[in-house]
């Protein structure tokens, strides 16, 4: 079983590190400073107080890996588009795609649902996923864990192990059951899910609040969920994510308060989006908020407080890249 792992940074490397201990034939797509440390080193997984390495085969260019069985997207959603087509060379015809990315996949409007075969700007811009790649070879994977690059080829696991999957159709299928049978022998804790579109709305809720907030903030998920104020702010992007969950037939299992008690007892981890600013890389501002707020106008669902942090974190990300801020689609406005 081939297994090939785009994105060897935090959960791209976490999963890379269990999977090739545990015996399956792993290889990484990886680039820059990563790409070469994991290449002199090996990839160093720091989990449980104890540093795990493995010396897994690393390449910045597909076309030099054999077709594989899975090939698993843990890179950032905004980096996908771009390098669509050239992991076409990783495809066979019977390789399955996890999408184990942030905020909604590009497979997300496939099948027999609500505004079926629309494409969005904000994740898959011109279809280019869509076109590349096929819905049909598609598992959708919600990341919980939280993990941090510390410093090239060196992941530090902070917590968690949940990796919910699910076909978007919802059936059972025999790839779906092997994919949870080789990440269950790696340690890797992947429910299947009749259900995964739900699960992924649970994750963009978090996503499309604590995300902004910690890059404006600079603050740790504990403090933005406790503070009464940017809870208050939370609480309601929450509640109008909800909302347009709810127009697209999804069933939200936590209530918000829950989620944000959750959140508030995490203790000081910091976001992604706030770890890519402090990195000067650029953030998922259009995959985690963008999203909600073009989904707000496809549904006709007001979405005006994720509009009004969507406005401030563009701005905020093009400060920090030293360009002009990108012209906003119109807001969703009240009813």
């Amino acid at each position: 079983m081939k297994v090939c792992v785009v994105g060897a940074g935090a959960i791209g490397g976490y999963v890379g590190v269990q999977l090739a201990r545990s015996g399956v034939d792993v290889s990484l797509v990886a680039r820059g400073p990563n790409l070469a440390a994991i290449r002199a080193h090996g990839l160093r997984l720091q989990i449980n107080g104890a540093e795990l390495l493995a010396h897994v085969p690393c390449t910045e260019d597909p076309s030099l890996l054999p077709p594989q069985d899975y090939v698993i997207l843990t890179v950032k959603a905004h980096d996908v588009p771009p390098l669509a087509n050239s992991l076409k060379p990783l495809l066979g015809p019977n390789t399955t795609l996890v999408t184990a990315t942030n905020g909604l996949p590009y497979w997300y409007f496939y099948g027999t649902v609500p505004f079926a075969g629309t494409t969005l700007d904000s994740i898959d811009p011109g279809g280019v996923q869509w076109r590349a790649f096929g819905p049909q070879r598609a598992i959708g994977c919600v990341v919980f864990p939280a993990a941090e690059l510390i410093s090239p080829g060196i992941i530090r696991h902070e917590h968690g192990n949940k990796f919910p999957i699910g076909e978007p159709d919802g059936s059972m299928s025999a790839r779906l059951r092997s994919l949870q049978e080789l990440m269950q022998a790696a340690g890797l804790d992947a429910p299947m899910r009749d259900d995964i579109r739900d699960e992924i709305w649970l994750k963009l809720a978090g996503n499309v609040c604590f995300n902004p907030i910690s890059a404006l903030t600079h603050a740790t998920i504990d403090v933005i969920a406790s503070d009464p104020g940017t809870r208050g702010i939370c609480a309601a992007m929450m509640e109008e994510t909800r909302a347009v969950g709810m127009s697209l037939g999804v069933r939200m299992r936590v209530d918000t308060e829950r989620r944000l008690s959750g959140a508030a007892a995490m203790g000081p981890h910091r976001m992604s989006m706030l770890q890519d600013l402090e990195r000067g890389k650029p953030m998922e501002v259009e995959p985690l908020v963008g999203v909600v707020s073009e989904l707000g106008r496809l549904t006709e669902v007001p979405t005006p407080t994720v509009d009004m942090v969507l406005a401030l974190i563009r701005q905020r990300a093009a400060t920090a890249a030293g360009v002009a801020a990108p012209h906003a689609a119109p807001v969703s406005q009240a009813a």
